[in-house]
């Protein structure tokens, strides 16, 4: 038994932990848990917790259905909002097949083998996500047929007596609880809208992070009698909840995105990721953006990226490189502004680092970046500088991972057919639904 298992069964008992979640996702990033007893750990860290899989969303079929959870106690954390009274613990899960061997259906296993794939290339990939979401009074729309906000705050707002403001201190307070370092925390330009950013993690950590973030969020707001969403658009005409996550790769101490001297500070490493990033963005949109609403949040406009296009502090681009500091090298990064943060973050960042890295091994050539504001250029404007558009329907993005090898390779076989299947089926019960806007538009005139 190794150190980590040793403490967690250690803090178990000082704690007295009288429950153990263990923790991991489906295909989709819904995230699954189970409760064990504090006296079955030990054999769980030795030989994994038994379960069906053939009964989680991607992860085996009915003739391999048995799978097995191992906690990983690295991960291992007591949760707050369960309170004192009869503690409760949690620790993510890698999913193995009855043999011990990794699940190749394990969204979090997929992450890892790309994260292996960038040590063979010498590289550590770092994370920063910036997660916005709503806060409603409840989750049921008012007379008007849409969600109510808590309040009706801008960007930066200091709403005086605001529920949000009370949110926030609350949230910040048990994320650190649970380990998670938050960086800043402020209102979005939405009614109710609000964005908390997360420190710098390697990507496996950060995507831990984020599916703790999200039970985090929606645990404090229940606390506070409101409810949180991370729907990707809320709202016909506020802007929609993106997170945008800055991406850094390291060659041990060094940060292989930085080269003095260069335009923006950027080294060929940089420019390479980030021409792989726009290369592939469309065979990858159906997993940073995979709900049929994820593309009222894309084709909505507020500052939501949906052209292939790269800038310097540009927030209309779909890759940002953010303003370099001096005397900062370290701190050198990109951002990629289309995912949402309603995405598996594991499958997300395996398949953007993915294409980032594709990029650097096939030495793709970065083209020029954009200067102007995408939104306001004309069609035939951006058609003329390269800026090609992302889908434009959950429909239009699978046709285009559908036929993506590098999405295949990254994904694996199984992840790739379970989450199009998912996403087939979404689409075939969207387009047969008859909406409020068809019936309002044409039942009275037709």
């Amino acid at each position: 038994m190794d150190r980590q298992q040793e403490f967690v069964l250690r803090t178990i008992e000082e704690r007295d932990v009288r429950f153990v979640r263990l923790w991991f996702t489906d295909v989709v990033g819904s995230l699954k848990s189970v409760a064990l007893a504090p006296a079955e750990v030990e054999g769980a860290f030795e030989e994994g917790l038994g379960f069906d899989g053939s009964s989680i969303e991607g992860l085996s079929r009915i003739y391999e259905s048995d799978m097995l959870a191992q906690p990983d106690p690295s991960t291992f954390q007591i949760l707050p909002w369960r309170g004192e009274t009869e503690p409760t613990s949690r620790m993510f899960c890698d999913i193995l097949t009855p043999d011990g061997a990794p699940s190749a259906a394990d969204p979090r296993n997929v992450l890892k083998r790309q994260l292996a794939a960038a040590a063979d290339m010498g590289f550590t990939c770092y994370t920063h996500p910036e997660i916005e979401f709503y806060l409603l009074k409840s989750p049921d729309i008012g007379p008007d047929g849409a969600p109510v906000p808590v309040d009706y705050g801008g960007y930066f707002d200091h709403v005086t007596g605001g529920v949000g403001q009370d949110f926030r201190r609350r949230a910040v307070t048990m994320l650190e609880a649970v380990g998670i370092s938050v960086e800043f925390s402020h209102h979005e330009n939405g009614p109710g809208q609000n964005e908390i950013d997360l420190r710098y993690a390697d990507a496996l950590q950060t995507a831990d992070n984020v599916m703790t973030f999200r039970t985090v969020i929606k645990e404090v707001a229940l606390q506070q009698g409101i409810y949180a969403t991370f729907m990707p658009k809320p709202f016909s005409d506020n802007p929609g909840s993106g997170m945008h996550t800055h991406f850094s790769l390291f060659e041990g101490d060094t940060n292989a995105f930085f080269e003095a001297g260069q335009e923006y500070q950027l080294s060929t490493t940089a420019r390479q990721f980030i021409a792989g990033l726009l290369r592939h963005a469309p065979e990858f949109t159906a997993v940073t953006n995979q709900f049929v609403n994820s593309y009222k949040r894309l084709w909505g406009g507020g500052e939501a990226p949906s052209h292939l296009s790269w800038g310097h502090n540009n927030r209309s681009a779909l890759v940002r490189v953010p303003l370099y500091k001096p005397n900062k090298g370290q701190s050198a990064r990109v951002e990629y502004r289309g995912i949402d943060s309603a995405a598996n973050p594991y499958l997300a960042y395996a398949v953007l680092l993915g294409a980032g890295l594709k990029g650097i091994q096939e030495g793709y050539e970065l083209p020029a970046g954009a200067e102007d504001d995408v939104w306001s250029l004309s069609s035939a404007e951006r058609r003329a500088m390269g800026h090609d558009p992302l889908p434009g329907s959950l429909h239009d993005a699978i046709r285009s991972m559908e036929d993506s090898e590098l999405v295949a390779d990254i994904l694996g076989e199984q992840v790739f057919e379970s989450f199009l299947r998912n996403k087939q089926d979404e689409w075939n019960a969207y387009r047969q639904n008859v909406s409020p806007f068809e019936i309002n538009r044409y039942l009275g005139i037709l």
